[in-house]
Parts: structure tokens; sequence; C-alpha cells
């Protein structure tokens, strides 16, 4: 196909293909394009005999791609990308006038300890955007960012897609955190003697706690692990049971009151780095670039850094 052919060519159609790889399902891709289950199906029709080839097999609820469709997919997402950077740099952004939606994603410790300040930012600048937050974290970014469901992320991140661009915003500290009324802060015979409970999207049961600990010959024991930051407070009230979580989560649960953060009774080198992560096809996009801006400014931490 030369470039004259590409005329004849529906843009569209590739947004669909795109979407169906990233989602196995008419359904959902109809969905995320707001579309009707119809429309998808006389897409994929037409995807079908557009490259000469079925794209898709059925198997049980999902769709899986054939080769052919894995190798369109390898070219034309680099592409579609390119395309959207060149339409972005064309377009302007004032955030006094905008009415954008913004789609975020964020842990929820970043949710609850770092976007009111970011939130009330932005109202201040741009009180016609709207801001969808979703929850995630090192698991569930990769795919989010992949599929477009968010332009930006910030979380702790591991793996990232292969066109994403990541920034360390902040490296934070372990903090201790404790509802007990006993004065003084805990000594590490008392730290470890102490029931714990921890954060675990995954519900695993170690940390990196408990790597620190077995360096000194030391154990913990677990009795409580939940998959969010925000109602760890409340859970531990009233009792012994202690966590300990990066400091910015400590600050902002003993904020709310019921509980209190001090430092670990023993000395550790960990940090924690949370991560600005978002795509490379929106990395120039001025309305992307003004919200990573105020990002940075209010979740990063200059001091740390």
């Amino acid at each position: 196909m030369n470039r004259n052919d590409l005329r004849r060519l529906d843009l569209n159609l590739l947004i669909v293909f795109e979407t169906l790889m990233h989602e196995r399902s008419v359904t959902r891709a109809a969905e995320k394009l707001f579309l009707g289950q119809p429309a998808i199906s006389a897409a994929l029709g037409r995807l079908r005999s557009l490259f000469d080839d079925p794209l898709f097999v059925r198997t049980g609820r999902n769709m899986e791609p054939t080769a052919r469709a894995q190798e369109i997919f390898g070219l034309l997402s680099p592409a579609l990308d390119s395309i959207s950077t060149a339409v972005s740099r064309a377009s302007q952004f004032d955030p006094a006038t905008s009415t954008m939606v913004f789609r975020i994603g964020l842990s929820d410790e970043v949710e609850f300890g770092l976007l009111p300040p970011l939130l009330r930012r932005i109202r201040a600048e741009a009180p016609g955007v709207v801001l969808v937050v979703r929850r995630a974290n090192y698991l569930l970014m990769p795919s989010l960012l992949a599929s477009g469901e968010i332009s930006v992320g910030v979380s702790y991140t591991d793996e990232l897609p292969a066109n994403a661009k990541r920034k360390v915003l902040r490296r934070s500290r372990p903090r201790l955190l404790r509802a007990d009324s006993k004065p003084g802060t805990l000594s590490m015979e008392e730290y470890c003697a102490r029931p714990h409970a921890m954060v675990s999207f995954a519900g695993d049961l170690n940390g990196f706690i408990d790597d620190e600990l077995a360096l000194r010959g030391c154990k913990r024991k677990v009795v409580l692990a939940v998959p969010q930051f925000n109602g760890l407070a409340s859970l531990i009230a009233g009792t012994d049971i202690i966590a300990t979580v990066p400091d910015y989560a400590a600050a902002a649960l003993a904020a709310n009151g019921g509980v209190r953060a001090e430092p670990l009774p023993f000395e550790t080198d960990t940090t924690f780095e949370l991560s600005m992560a978002w795509r490379g096809a929106q990395d120039n996009d001025p309305a992307e670039r003004w919200l990573r801006s105020r990002i940075q400014m209010f979740i990063g931490d200059p001091d740390s850094l």
C-alpha cells in the first residue's frame, strides 16, 4: 500500500483494532470506545477484510489475537503514538478556560495523603477541568497506561510499557504507626513483640521490614493484612497493633487523629521511590505537560530528591 492508498483507510478502524488488542472482547471494546457492539463487530469485519486475516479467534469468553494481529499491533502502536504526538503538539491549552477530562492513576495512599493539595491547585487554576482518579499500583499501572485508561499515574512502579516515561517524585522513609496510649517510643524488643498490620494489595504477609528484621536476627508477627491504607487507622485504633508505612502516609493518617507516627526503633537506609509514569505518546501534549508539572509540584518532594 502506498501513501495515496491511505486515503481509503479509516483511521477509526485502527483505533478499534488497538482497543480490541487491549480488551480482547467486543463488549469491553464497545464500552471503552462508547460505541455499540454492532459497530465494533462491523469494524472488525472491515479490519479482517483490510488485512486478509481473521485477526482474532474466540477462546471461551475472550478473543485471542492471531500471529498476524500481533505483528500488526507491534507496528501500529508506535505509529498511532506518533500521530497522537503530532496532533497534540499543534494544540493549545489554557487552564483557565479548559474543560478537559484528565484520567490519572493513583495508589490509595497517594490519593488520600497527597492528592488534596494538588486538587486545590487544579481547582484554582483550571476550574473547568474534570479529574477522574483510577486506583493504580505497581501491578495495575502497566495495563492502565498501555490501554490508555489513564494518561499519567503516581505509584511505586516496577515494569512499565515500552513507550512509557517515568520520573521519581519523592523518596520516602518508613515510619511506625501506633494507636496505643503507652508513652514514649517503642524499643526494638517491643516492636518485634507487638502484633503488626500491613498493607498488601496482593495479600502477602511479608514485606521489606521482614528482610530488615532478618538481618538483625529478629522477626515480627503480622496479624492483619489489608489492601489499602485509608482504613488502616480505624482498624488499629484501640488495639496494640502497629504498622510500618511510608512517611507521607503516616503523616496523613496521624493528622486525622486516633493514631500517631514515630521513627522506627532501628536505623534503615530503605526508601520508597514514588514515581510518576506517563504515556510516551502524550509526552509533549501541552495539557498533559501542565498536569504533570502540577503533580510534580504538589506530590513531589524536592527535599528528598
